[in-house]
Formats: C-alpha cells, sequence, structure tokens
C-alpha cells in the first residue's frame, strides 16, 4: 500500500551543487579543482554548478555518476526537482488560474 505525496514542498528542493559541496567533496576528500579534473571538465564549471548558478546536464549526470558509482538519474532527478519548484514558483499565478479539465 502507498500513500500518494501531494503536498507541494514548502521549501526548495536542495541543488545538486549543494549536495556536491556539502556531502561528496568532503567525503572523498575533493576539492573544486580535483572534481573539474576527474571529471574532465574546467573548475569553472564546477564552481558555478556548486554556487547553484549552473544546472547539472545529462553529460554531467553522466561524469558523476561514473565517479561517484551511482546512477544518472540520481543526479538528473535532483535537478528536476530544483527546477520544477523554480517554475512552480514563478508562475503560481498562471497556474492558479488555469482551469482543470473533467472527462466528458
Amino acid at each position: 500500500m502507498s500513500v500518494a505525496n501531494d503536498r507541494p514542498m514548502k521549501r526548495r528542493p536542495t541543488h545538486p551543487g549543494e549536495m556536491l559541496q556539502a556531502d561528496y567533496l568532503p567525503d572523498y576528500g575533493l576539492t573544486v579543482a580535483g572534481l573539474a579534473e576527474a571529471v574532465g571538465v574546467s573548475r569553472q564549471s564546477i564552481n558555478e554548478l556548486i554556487r547553484a548558478r549552473r544546472a547539472v546536464t545529462p553529460e554531467m549526470a553522466l561524469r558523476f555518476s561514473r565517479l561517484f558509482g551511482n546512477t544518472p538519474e540520481f543526479w538528473l532527478n535532483a535537478q528536476r526537482a530544483v527546477d520544477l519548484w523554480d517554475a512552480a514558483q514563478s508562475i503560481r499565478g498562471e497556474v492558479a488560474r488555469i482551469k482543470p479539465l473533467r472527462v466528458a
């Protein structure tokens, strides 16, 4: 038996970059430069991601999943949650005015 979770989140989901900074870098003893080198991207890319100024792309998700031994879906789902929350906040009023359809 499952319980539906249809209540909206009251806070912004954790950005994948925040997860990298708080959990992954310290646990693996990595620096921004070390992570960038390990996944083959620039330090600027990693720095912008950690500061939540850049989104995790499918390509970056593949790189992180290979490095950390998890799945690309883990990284993309974390990014998707942030993107959906941000979008919901920005068009909340417009969405509220939409009248749901009923089956005829």
